[in-house]
């Protein structure tokens, strides 16, 4: 054994040495050698083939230049997106989470308080929690609807905005939490004197309802201009709603132009509200027994008619197309419903069809494969409604909801595009006066113009009234101190200026 171990490792020994290593500058220098012997031998074959056959190699030097000017193009096509603000640098109070309640723009409404309750507090805002228990029941996420990064990005020189609470945190938050509902139609002070003297005991602090949480008047402009930042600028939908958002409004155009009368004839407007005129018995039962299931829903006994006299009720889709009629609208307008499923379906819709043929809905103009990805998801739905009545000729809302007000302030912010916000009160009266023979058709038509006249989305400053801010009017749907320094609001303190919704 010992003679054959000395012969083996006789023979290792003669074996030559293992090459050493490259170190990473050898291999550098190896590569910038080849790279430029390549290219040099490229560069002489061209030249000699320029010498000898000069239309040899012309069309694959034009290949190169061709391809080398398109990267280029590419590049200046496609500029880099515009640098980050700086941060703003604060020392942070502590850790606001806040979960949104309601539909899509009642939360839109809340997370652009909520931003602004942070940054005059001194907060870190966690990315808000979306409702997922309301009547609409969508499981969508923040990220589903609003392109966070953006969000994100876009405010860091006012907040900072983290997607998710640290984990130090998380794990014991316990006695370190604190759960509450801010006061409704609070002002700045509330905040700094009642809520953050919180955040010295409590390092995170959960909003569980932000609805209607912030005054619309009494506040700093700041403030306010914030607001409308948020609203206007840090708040984008997702690309791929963006995407076919723009696509419903591209069709739309290529048709002409075109009103988006936002319908608000829905199973869940009409349970809520109590209003059933022109239902059946069997529907107005219906729609009782869909309020008494939702426990928190504190008003039961509703007299429809009586609400609807004050104004309270949206119209039916009979009354909308008296209404558009009245109002000069002609046969061949191309008219969008936006909204959801209308109660009664296309039932209720054939008197609004037959005195407007070219109604359309999402559903009509876009491919099923496109919305299939937003069933169920009833506020992506309606981020294309928004889109598309933000985007449209003239927008009409038979009720004064979230979506409406915050539709009207968004196109007032882009320029006072036509609004005509009616006036329910009145129209209730000349419809019931008309529809009984009393009001002849031309003097029904003459007195809704008249009570419209000065209702089509004109510059005008808020209706504030003290100790009645569920009266006055919404800072959403007229957000005045943000665009009164671009646009001519000379004037808009004439009392005859305010709007008045009903």
């Amino acid at each position: 054994m010992e003679v054959r171990s000395d012969a083996y490792q006789l023979r290792c020994d003669k074996l030559p040495a293992p090459p050493l290593p490259r170190t990473r500058l050898q291999v550098w220098f190896i590569r910038v050698c080849s790279s430029i012997l390549l290219w040099t031998c490229f560069i002489q074959l061209v030249a000699v083939g320029e010498l000898w056959h000069p239309h040899l190699l012309k069309g694959l030097s034009n290949q190169i230049t061709r391809i080398t000017h398109f990267s280029l193009h590419l590049e200046q096509a496609s500029p880099a997106p515009p640098p980050l603000l700086p941060a703003r640098i604060y020392k942070s109070n502590g850790y606001l989470k806040v979960s949104c309640n309601g539909g899509l723009n009642q939360m839109r409404a809340a997370i652009c308080d909520m931003v602004t309750v942070a940054r005059l507090l001194n907060l870190t805002l966690v990315v808000p929690e979306l409702d997922k228990t309301s009547f609409w029941a969508d499981p969508s996420n923040f990220d589903d609807i609003f392109d966070v990064r953006h969000f994100i990005d876009s405010l860091r020189d006012e907040v900072h905005i983290i997607k998710r609470l640290p984990k130090r945190h998380s794990r014991k938050i316990g006695n370190q939490l604190l759960e509450m509902s801010p006061v409704s139609w609070s002002t700045d002070k509330y905040y700094l004197e009642q809520v953050l003297p919180l955040f010295s005991k409590y390092k995170v602090i959960h909003f569980n309802k932000t609805d209607a949480r912030v005054a619309n008047n009494g506040l700093p402009v700041d403030f306010q201009k914030l607001r409308c930042r948020v609203n206007y600028q840090a708040l984008k939908f997702t690309p791929r709603i963006e995407a076919l958002g723009n696509k419903l409004v591209r069709i739309l155009k290529e048709k002409g132009s075109f009103v988006a009368l936002h319908l608000r004839y829905e199973m869940d407007m009409l349970a809520f509200s109590g209003c059933t005129h022109g239902c059946t018995q069997e529907e107005a039962e219906e729609l009782k027994r869909l309020r008494y299931a939702y426990p928190w829903w504190r008003e039961k006994e509703i007299v429809s008619e009586e609400k609807r006299s004050q104004g309270l009720c949206p119209l039916t889709p009979e009354e909308a197309a008296l209404i558009l009629q009245a109002l000069g609208f002609h046969k061949d307008t191309q008219i969008y419903i936006a909204s959801g499923e209308i109660y009664g379906s296309e039932r209720r819709l054939a008197a609004l069809r037959a005195a407007f043929p070219r109604i359309v809905k999402k559903e009509m103009l876009l491919d099923p494969l496109d919305l299939q990805q937003f069933q169920n998801h009833s506020s992506q739905m309606a981020a294309l409604d928004f889109m598309v009545s933000v985007a449209s000729d003239i927008f009409i809302p038979t009720y004064d909801g979230n979506m409406a007000k915050l539709v009207e302030g968004h196109r007032r912010y882009l320029g006072f595009g036509k609004s005509i916000l009616l006036y329910r009160k009145r129209l209730v009266e000349l419809l019931d006066l008309h529809q009984n023979g009393t009001l002849s058709w031309d003097k029904f038509a003459g007195d809704v113009w008249l009570a419209h006249e000065k209702r089509m989305g004109q510059p005008s400053r808020r209706k504030a009234i003290v100790d009645k801010p569920k009266e006055e009017d919404y800072f959403y749907a007229n957000p005045h101190e943000c665009f009164c320094e671009r646009a001519n609001c000379d004037g808009l303190d004439d009392p005859g200026n305010s709007t008045v919704i009903l």
